[in-house]
């Protein structure tokens, strides 16, 4: 592909129009401005498999997949199919559509541990609604997460926890705790110091490192010894690790988990399943118990995002996505890696995290985690047609996908090894990117 670094006046003009009407210009964080090189496409106007096209005209191999929730690829067919024939007969109706029961009855079959499920649009909604199960099932307030796992939801009680708690109640933050992955001693501390408070331990089943010695059996041992129950947040390893999820890669059943991004393909679809003994008290059947006012969504179960789910769901379970996305994973990451020896790189440039699920770690000359680094190479890697803000593979991505994403970043690596030694601010074009967990805005 050609150089498109300076071809991008269309983005350029609508990214104004951009930020005077929505804050921050963009309705997801990750996709903001601030996480972006300046020399980048501002807007995509249309994807097809692993490709992209920005409103530019500019073509590029994507590798971020819509924030890791398109694994089947863009505008892929038997989605399509589904969604249209769906969109036909309207959308939203006044009782529930017969694709709610047949949507759950797909994915339960697919989450053994799982006996109900409910829907929702994001997976902020449904792991916030698991808190909620467990804190009404336990009576308790408080809550523990992973320290190393970033994201859980956009809702306070996560919120809270990150340097962007402005606007969280103190009351609030005090309810949500930390411990450490493949640390259960961090764990049997927190039960120690808050005896009989914690409701659940949430948890992705695993991210950049692999579960030791039995980390997640003896977590749910942990949990149900001290009353707690233990919830997976699969919004990311959900229909990547496994066609069941982290908790069946693994085997490990958790009590809640909660799923999103790949459950449709990019169609606004998330869940919480769980055993039936916490999920019913959502429901209206139970006498025993108070009611929990679980998830209740107008657009929750919009049959077009429900077909879109079934269908997704039928191709993992008809074709051998898993596999794909771990062979192309494995292929893009040796590539890379060889690219990085050739180019003396191996203190700077890391690849990390499950082949299907992939980021890449850019360090200075002192071997720290530098910002400017990562935007070098997203700006050089863009140049040569490759929108790489991780390095997420999809069922769409080819072998030449993979080869041309390797020889962007070899050149790409290049200029890396020139700015080590003559500074990266003389080949940056404009400001570094930013992390979004940050208290204040930089001063432009």
């Amino acid at each position: 592909m050609p150089d498109q670094s300076n071809n991008f006046s269309r983005s350029r003009a609508l990214r104004e129009k951009a930020h005077h009407l929505i804050p921050g210009g963009a309705h997801t964080y990750a996709k903001g401005d601030d996480q972006f090189p300046e020399l980048a496409p501002g807007f995509i106007a249309r994807g097809s498999g692993s490709h992209v096209w920005d409103i530019d005209g500019n073509e590029f191999i994507e590798y971020g997949m819509g924030l890791r929730a398109v694994t089947l690829g863009h505008a892929h067919k038997a989605v399509l199919t589904a969604v249209a024939r769906e969109l036909s007969s309207g959308c939203n109706f006044t009782r529930p559509s017969p694709l709610e029961v047949e949507c759950a009855e797909t994915l339960l079959d697919m989450i053994p541990a799982a006996d109900m499920a409910k829907f929702c649009k994001d997976g902020s909604a449904a792991t916030s609604a698991a808190l909620k199960i467990a804190r009404a099932y336990t009576g308790r307030d408080h809550v523990a997460i992973c320290a190393e796992h970033p994201f859980f939801s956009t809702y306070d009680w996560f919120m809270g926890t990150t340097p962007m708690n402005a606007g969280v109640p103190d009351a609030i933050r005090q309810l949500t705790l930390k411990f450490h992955y493949n640390d259960l001693s961090s764990v049997s501390a927190l039960f120690s110091s808050h005896p009989g408070k914690i409701a659940c331990l949430m948890l992705e089943p695993s991210r950049l490192e692999e579960p030791h010695d039995g980390f997640l059996d003896e977590l749910k041992r942990l949990c149900h010894a001290n009353g707690a129950l233990l919830v997976f947040d699969e919004t990311i390893t959900g229909f990547r690790w496994h066609n069941g999820g982290g908790q069946t890669y693994y085997n490990v059943a958790p009590d809640l988990s909660c799923f999103g991004k790949a459950l449709a393909n990019g169609f606004s679809v998330s869940a919480l399943a769980g055993k039936r003994e916490y999920m019913r008290l959502g429901g209206i059947d139970h006498t025993d118990r108070a009611r929990v006012f679980l998830l209740s969504t107008t657009h929750g179960a919009e049959t077009h995002s429900l077909a879109a789910a079934i269908a997704t769901m039928h191709v993992y379970q008809n074709e051998p996505v898993i596999e794909a996305l771990d062979r192309q994973g494995r292929r893009l990451k040796l590539g890379l890696q060889e690219a990085v020896v050739r180019h003396g790189l191996q203190r700077y440039v890391q690849v990390v995290g499950k082949p299907c699920c992939q980021f890449f770690n850019a360090l200075d000359r002192d071997g720290r985690p530098s910002q400017a680094f990562r935007t070098l190479l997203m700006q050089e890697t863009i140049r040569k047609g490759i929108l790489a803000p991780s390095l997420v593979v999809s069922y769409a991505h080819s072998d030449d996908d993979i080869a041309r994403t390797v020889d962007a970043f070899d050149n790409a690596f290049s200029v890396y090894v020139r700015a080590l030694s003559d500074g990266v601010e003389q080949h940056l074009v404009g400001r570094p990117t930013e992390t979004v967990y940050r208290a204040f805005n930089s001063q432009v």
